[in-house]
């Protein structure tokens, strides 16, 4: 029997329907009578940030965290320009998130009305779908079809503008078994002709290399295992994105690292002298490819990808085949095993003894200080004294600190690594930390930040305190904007145009102001007991890490480079090449 109710009743009753647990948001006049009915319930936790940014950041976090949808409720106007900047992340990372924003009603559209802005126009670049719901008897089965749309395929952020009448009307709710959820259907299974072609090349290669991407995390447990299978199984090395840390183990012998601009010495050279590139669910971005007639010469390329605009975007795909992840490597591993498990042994061994060589460059050595902290020493210990928690998380904000967190932190495990690597958005970190530890309550949840990364969404710390979640902020205060600095000395003349804060604020009395425990060290002989008594601590930490200020972010390849152009700087390194200081090798 057809169920009459309000629009704001129907939006609370499709989240139910939809399984979700946790929105976050923050009121304003144009969701009130959503916000009226969410305070009539008691399934739907509702988180209240500081700042719209923080609620899509939050979202981004627990969606990251979690494989299920983020959802966020923000009021019209300045709630949803608010929010574009986490749903362009999201749109980046492939990171499903479900809006809805308030807008004002219908018969006001267009008057330029207090709180008024075109949010469909402002998002429609920035979401993979959006929607303007004119009609109460449509708003079900839109916010139905939305999340079909943000969860299947290449998952991204939707959006769902609900005028303020739309929401006082009544209407007919209809469950998602009924919904129209329109004509988006994502082909899921690969071309059976190309893999079996792939198959053949997989058989005779010399020297071929697993690039793997968060497609990889986001097509779920199956796809990370068969990944891990058809490693063990061919004995190929595998490389990795940002984003897909974690889809094969940091443990597992068959990891080269991550590759890239900041990636390692032997992850880029692999893949600049492979003859058979697997991308497996990454998109060829730019800080991957670098120089693109020089990004991988000579090696025949395969690229599985469930978006088919991402094949043939950027890189020629000699096996273009598209399809979700876990389906197309299960009839990789299928076909492969039913023609006899073949594998260029002898190559594939001596492919492995250059690695090797590669390998003992050792290009994340480093000199540690015994006056200051070095950022490299921080994250070692920092990885040292987690490795073993059985819940870890690590979040990150956005700059050098990233990059280090990403060479010295080890994830054996998917969705455990989130971090902001399209957009490159500061500010992301602290509140994905927040929406990872809402999902994830009795878990050991560490953001790692730079000082001034994590200064952009600070407010959140009212949010972490209200809902007494231990969340831990790892800052590593250099004093400066620590990658620009970077980059400023490397190619712009060491002339650093604003590239540091001479007025921050004391972190640890800030941290005491919102009930955190404030640390702050400085002395490397104390980082070890500081990081315990971070984790130890019940509630929320904010630690203040002094580091040291000039560092620089190594091995690097400069921008527009190869993969075997990069800048070494540490000295094992320098040793083993036969020269000294920041080299280009």
């Amino acid at each position: 029997m057809a169920q009459q109710m309000t629009g704001a009743k129907m939006v609370v009753q499709a989240l139910k329907d939809q399984g979700v647990e946790v929105v976050f948001g923050y009121p304003g006049g144009a969701v009130l009578p959503i916000y009226d009915e969410i305070f009539q319930q008691n399934d739907i936790r509702h988180i209240l940030v500081r700042h719209e940014q923080g609620a899509t950041h939050a979202a981004e976090g627990y969606a990251r965290s979690t494989g299920k949808p983020g959802v966020v409720l923000v009021t019209s106007g300045p709630g949803a320009t608010n929010a574009v900047t986490g749903i362009t992340d999201a749109l980046m990372d492939s990171i499903p998130l479900v809006v809805l924003t308030g807008q004002v009603p219908t018969f006001m559209i267009g008057s330029d009305a207090f709180q008024e802005a075109d949010t469909v126009g402002i998002t429609r670049p920035c979401t993979k779908h959006n929607w303007l719901v004119k009609e109460t008897n449509e708003l079900s089965s839109t916010i139905h079809e939305a999340f079909h749309v943000a969860t299947s395929g290449r998952p991204g952020p939707v959006l769902v503008d609900i005028p303020k009448d739309v929401q006082f009307a009544n209407g007919t709710y209809i469950g998602p078994e009924k919904a129209d959820l329109g004509h988006y259907q994502p082909r899921v299974k690969g071309d059976a002709a190309i893999i079996e072609a792939l198959v053949e090349e997989i058989e005779t290669a010399a020297r071929p290399i697993f690039y793997t991407g968060g497609g990889v995390i986001n097509s779920g447990d199956k796809a990370t295992e068969l990944l891990r299978e058809l490693a063990e199984a061919t004995g190929f090395p595998v490389t990795s994105t940002l984003m897909g840390l974690g889809a094969y183990p940091a443990s597992g012998k068959g990891w080269l690292g991550m590759l890239g601009m900041h990636g390692l010495y032997e992850a880029n050279l692999a893949m600049h002298g492979c003859d058979l590139m697997l991308n497996i669910g990454a998109r060829f971005d730019d800080r991957i490819t670098g120089d693109i007639p020089q990004f991988s010469p000579g090696s025949k390329k395969a690229h599985i990808d469930i978006d088919p605009s991402s094949i043939n975007k950027v890189i020629h795909a000699d096996f273009p085949i598209i399809g979700d992840v876990a389906n197309v490597l299960e009839d990789v591993l299928r076909i492969w095993k039913a023609r006899g498990s073949k594998t260029n042994k002898a190559g594939i061994e001596a492919w492995w003894k250059q690695i090797a060589e590669w390998k003992a460059i050792r290009c994340l050595d480093y000199k540690p200080s015994e006056k200051t902290i070095k950022p490299q020493h921080a994250l070692t210990r920092l990885q040292e004294l987690t490795k073993d928690h059985p819940n870890r998380y690590i979040t990150t904000e956005v700059g050098q600190h990233q990059m280090w967190a990403a060479q010295y932190l080890g994830f054996d495990a998917p969705n455990r690594w989130m971090t902001s690597g399209g957009l490159g958005t500061m500010g992301y970190g602290f509140p994905a930390s927040i929406g990872v530890q809402i999902a994830h309550p009795d878990a050991l949840v560490i953001n790692v930040a730079g000082e001034a990364s994590w200064l952009m969404n600070m407010q959140e710390m009212g949010t972490a305190s209200q809902y007494r979640l231990p969340v831990k902020q790892f800052i590593m205060n250099n004093e400066r904007l620590g990658m620009v600095r970077q980059w400023q000395e490397l190619l712009h003349g060491e002339r650093y145009s604003h590239s540091w804060s001479e007025s921050l604020p004391d972190f640890v009395k800030l941290a005491e102001a919102f009930g955190f425990k404030g640390i702050q060290v400085s002395d490397p002989a104390d980082l070890d007991e500081a990081i315990m008594e971070m984790i130890k601590h019940d509630g929320p930490v904010l630690m203040d890490c002094l580091v040291e200020k000039h560092e620089n972010c190594l091995p690097m390849i400069p921008s527009g480079q190869p993969h075997n152009k990069m800048l070494l700087g540490n000295e094992s390194t320098a040793d083993a090449i036969g020269t000294s200081g920041a080299v280009l090798v």
